[in-house]
């Protein structure tokens, strides 16, 4: 018979109580994180960060934020608008927090809580609204766009990357555009290789970012990647934006434990979240929990559950409190009555939460002081510096942006190697597929206008092809470019000429494998001068249209609109090109488009170099007449102009596309559009 075990003493209870809850914490953290290596490879060097928001009033104009072109659809004129009182509605009223160096801070709340209306007035790009009161203070300075630029890094929620570089590769064109000059090589190489281990990305530095039709990084890695792209400067204010949407839970507890130890690194982390799980609630200093733009709570996370105990608002035991606590503050809008009861009561939660903070200076709530964590709330001892400002260095010129820019779209884009193979093979079926159609007629000569239509073809059908490929690839980067630009990574000039000249590799490979074969297959004007100024030619009208494609693609704002723009304005020039109908029997507006169509000017260039200072035989019944070929190009109104005015006049109308380029990429700030 087994003798019963005998009881534990109370302490001894105690004591095993506390080691089992202690292996417990240490088993989750085991569990739920893969980093346990907490090391900080770099921290912010600078003077401390402070953030500060005081009595801010934003109101938001929602008929502002609805595009031109949206309206237009909807039948309504764009210059044309409501009146304020029915489109403006507040998106954060009497919000005012403090927030220093080395703090996280957690936005939260229901969807429309306010949280992308305060990132917006931070990050100073508050696009469709209006600060009516208050102010945003950095390091003691009213908030500029020139400040923000300097101390502020922003992480948008949607990851902007060239899909076929490796992770090293983009952080080091990154580390060339946005590290000062005096930096060396090893210097910026070193900064690179600092980030991929403060992010944990050694693993995977060499494989490719890819997206959603390229293998590449998880969601997460992902993630930290556009991090890191932020990060390289090092930044004292780091600012994300839903920085775990689209994460499993694993990965975004990973993710927010690394913003947590970034945080440490005397740095400032300001995060929005919608509903946090409990194991990520547990990580943030600092947590803002608003509704219709009212702040509801802010202090500590860690005494949360206690500041909404106080007031009458205890979480349920085993209950995750953000989840409760969004749950408890959201506008329930099932029905009017509903919506009403909610709104008083969240109304009600942020005037109580203001009575309590109105007396402090940072406006955050605090537990009594026997409970107090001090290493969260209490407050930095460290005099602010307010001319705490990044020292003034020379950023890369122009020179060093065009450069950085051009090897990164040759590398991406030669990376991309189906779609290179899909063009090359496009480009070899429609030359043979032309070539043979006009081959094997040996000493027969081909008709004039089997020739002359052959000609056409030649310079109308590899245009038109270029044209949804280069504006669907400009739709895919243009969030990039967009972000880019406003963040300064470099100005309109460099991207303008690296777009251009770093598409001509491809341009030329394409037009070769295009030309030669349909050229000799096709039997037409042997002699070497002539094969080079037909491809000459060639080239100049497929670059034309190149070049009339990005501009639509800068001009307007989404791909439907430029394709379509582009395809009516290629099918008018198809139309006017001299060969549909005779020139002089154009009416006016017609003989105005031909002027500038590019494929008027290719078929009359192709023709002259076919049939000048040549002598033609025609059949004529059982005779055949000897034509000279100038006769037959001017009776085609087609013999008007020098051949090498029509190369200028080609040259000027890719000038003329490429200014109209250039402008609309410096003036026209389209957002970015994923609507295709």
């Amino acid at each position: 018979m087994q003798s019963p075990k005998p009881h534990p003493r109370p302490a001894e209870s105690a004591l095993l109580q506390s080691s089992l809850r202690s292996t417990g914490l240490g088993l989750q953290d085991r569990l739920f994180s893969s980093e346990s290596d907490n090391s900080l490879y770099f921290t912010y060097s600078g003077q401390p960060n402070t953030l500060e928001v005081r009595d801010l009033n934003y109101q938001v104009d929602l008929a502002s934020q609805v595009p031109w072109f949206e309206q237009l659809a909807q039948f309504k004129m764009p210059w044309t608008s409501p009146s304020c009182q029915n489109s403006c509605e507040l998106g954060i009223q009497n919000l005012s927090f403090k927030v220093r160096s080395g703090q996280m801070l957690a936005i939260i709340g229901s969807s429309g809580c306010g949280r992308a209306s305060l990132l917006d007035v931070i990050t100073g790009r508050g696009h469709g609204g209006k600060i009516k009161s208050g102010q945003i203070w950095i390091n003691g300075q009213p908030s500029s766009p020139q400040l923000v630029r300097k101390c502020v890094a922003h992480v948008r929620q949607h990851n902007q990357l060239l899909p076929n570089l490796t992770v090293r590769e983009t952080l080091a064109f990154i580390a060339q555009m946005r590290l000062p000059r005096t930096f060396s090589q090893a210097q910026r190489d070193k900064r690179v290789e600092d980030v991929i281990a403060e992010l944990r990305l050694r693993q995977c530095a060499d494989t490719r970012v890819g997206n959603m039709y390229v293998r590449g990084l998880s969601g997460g890695e992902r993630r930290r990647v556009s991090i890191g792209v932020q990060l390289l400067w090092n930044p004292g204010i780091l600012i994300l934006d839903e920085p775990t949407s689209g994460l499993d839970s694993f990965t975004a507890h990973n993710l927010v434990k690394t913003l947590s130890r970034l945080a440490k690194g005397n740095r400032l982390v300001l995060i929005s979240l919608h509903q946090p799980r409990s194991d990520i609630f547990r990580l943030f200093d600092l947590v803002l929990l608003m509704t219709s733009g009212t702040p509801i709570y802010l202090g500590a996370a860690q005494h949360t559950v206690q500041y909404f105990t106080a007031i009458g608002y205890p979480c349920p035991r085993y209950s995750n409190p953000a989840d409760f606590y969004v749950d408890l503050t959201s506008i329930d809008r099932r029905s009017r009555e509903q919506e009403l009861a909610t709104r008083e009561k969240a109304q009600s939660l942020a005037a109580l939460f203001l009575e309590k903070v109105c007396d402090l200076d940072d406006f955050l709530w605090k537990a009594e002081t026997k409970d107090l964590d001090e290493d969260t709330c209490v407050e930095s001892v460290t005099p602010l510096d307010t001319n705490c400002l990044p020292s003034p260095t020379k950023m890369p010129g122009a020179v060093q942006q065009f450069t950085t820019l051009i090897r990164r779209q040759i590398s991406n884009d030669f990376r991309d190697l189906p779609t290179l193979l899909i063009h090359g093979a496009e480009a070899c079926l429609m030359s043979l597929t032309i070539g043979f159609l006009y081959f094997g007629h040996g000493s027969i000569q081909l008709s004039f206008m089997d020739t002359a239509a052959l000609l056409f073809m030649i310079g109308a059908l590899i245009p038109f092809n270029v044209i949804l490929d280069v504006i669907s690839k400009c739709y895919s980067e243009r969030a990039m470019l967009y972000y880019e630009l406003e963040d300064g990574l470099y100005t309109t000039g460099p991207y303008f000429f690296a777009k251009i000249l770093g598409e001509l590799p491809e341009h030329c490979a394409y037009i070769i494998i295009y030309g030669m074969p349909t050229y000799w297959l096709a039997n037409l004007r042997p002699g070497l001068q002539p094969f080079l100024l037909h491809f000459l030619l060639v080239w100049l009208v497929v670059f034309c249209c190149r070049i009339m494609a990005l501009a639509a693609a800068a001009l307007l704002p989404t791909f439907h609109m430029a394709s379509f723009f582009s395809n009516a304005l290629y099918n008018s020039f198809y139309l006017t090109g001299g060969f549909m109908i005779n020139l002089s029997s154009l009416w006016t507006v017609p003989a105005w488009i031909s002027k500038v169509s590019f494929l008027r000017w290719c078929f009359e260039g192709l023709m002259k170099i076919q049939f000048s200072r040549r002598t033609y035989k025609m059949p004529l019944g059982n005779l055949t007449i000897a034509v000279s070929g100038d006769k037959i190009l001017s009776a085609m109104e087609l013999n008007s102009y020098p051949l090498y005015a029509i190369y200028l006049i080609v040259i000027g109308l890719s000038g003329g596309f490429m200014v109209l380029y250039y402008v609309s990429l410096r003036f026209i700030k389209q957002k970015p559009s994923q609507d295709w």
